[in-house]
């Protein structure tokens, strides 16, 4: 099963970093939290990734194209040029890294993936947030209701999109209100192939008529997840998943 991640977003919000990198390339711990994101699905065996690039592409591209060196001890010789890498460390990952456009929005940037993901069901989620979701546990939530769209529910700040659930049915789907609680959207989808066909084109923000129509046809489901889940939308929540990570405490470290 493959895994989508958007990562082509401009992040506005977080211009202080994104000023010159892609927001999924902006460090937690010493590691783009992309690849934070990624470690944790290869905890449970998933580990073939289509990531959607956008803006700064090429800065998610360099760094996969030096994934290996940068990730263990190299002996440079100044006087040949050779180069002998030292493995330390080498995650079995396949990474398919596609450009979807600059200003694709979410949905549109699907859609452009589905040369990419074959017939099967596959996973997607947003390139800027963690969680200690188990990723084993919501496929076979998937599995188990026959729908064509499952998303993992949370409950961070009013803020984000709220979710209506009857049983695990969906039953209203609101991006981003101005107050209340509940259950949001926190990502960490798992999808039919079939979901690509509720998306028109480029323009389509798959947060809005993609899923409210997934919700009018009784086909998008809940995961509900009790744990940590993080955004990083702004510096200050950064600064939090950095303090997370610096005292041994981050919820999300893969340990696999």
């Amino acid at each position: 099963m493959r895994v989508v991640i958007l990562a082509g977003g401009f992040g506005t919000r977080l211009a202080e970093e994104t000023v010159v990198r892609p927001k999924p390339m902006v460090e937690i711990g010493g590691l783009p939290i992309l690849v934070h994101i990624m470690r944790w699905y290869a905890c449970f065996g998933f580990k073939e990734f289509v990531i959607a690039l956008g803006y700064k592409g090429e800065v998610i591209k360099q760094y996969f194209l030096n994934y290996y060196a940068l990730n263990s001890n190299v002996t440079v010789q100044l006087h040949t040029g050779q180069v002998t890498v030292h493995e330390t460390h080498r995650d079995d990952w396949t990474v398919h890294l596609v450009d979807t456009g600059l200003s694709t929005m979410t949905g549109g940037r699907l859609k452009r993936l589905k040369p990419w993901l074959g017939n099967g069901v596959f996973m997607m989620t947003y390139g800027d947030g963690v969680s200690d979701v188990d990723i084993r546990r919501l496929v076979e939530f998937h599995h188990s209701h026959g729908k064509l769209a499952t998303v993992t529910a949370a409950r961070p700040p009013a803020r984000f999109g709220d979710l209506k659930i009857e049983g695990d049915q969906v039953t209203r789907f609101a991006e981003k209100p101005q107050a209340g609680g509940g259950w949001i959207n926190a990502g960490f989808f798992v999808l039919h192939p079939r979901v690509l066909d509720f998306i028109e084109g480029d323009e389509t923000i798959w947060e809005r008529d993609p899923l409210e129509r997934l919700v009018a046809t009784g086909e998008l489901m809940a995961y509900r997840h009790e744990g940590f889940w993080q955004p990083m939308d702004t510096l200050r929540e950064k600064q939090y998943l950095e303090e997370l990570w610096q005292s041994g405490k981050a919820p999300w470290r893969a340990m696999c």
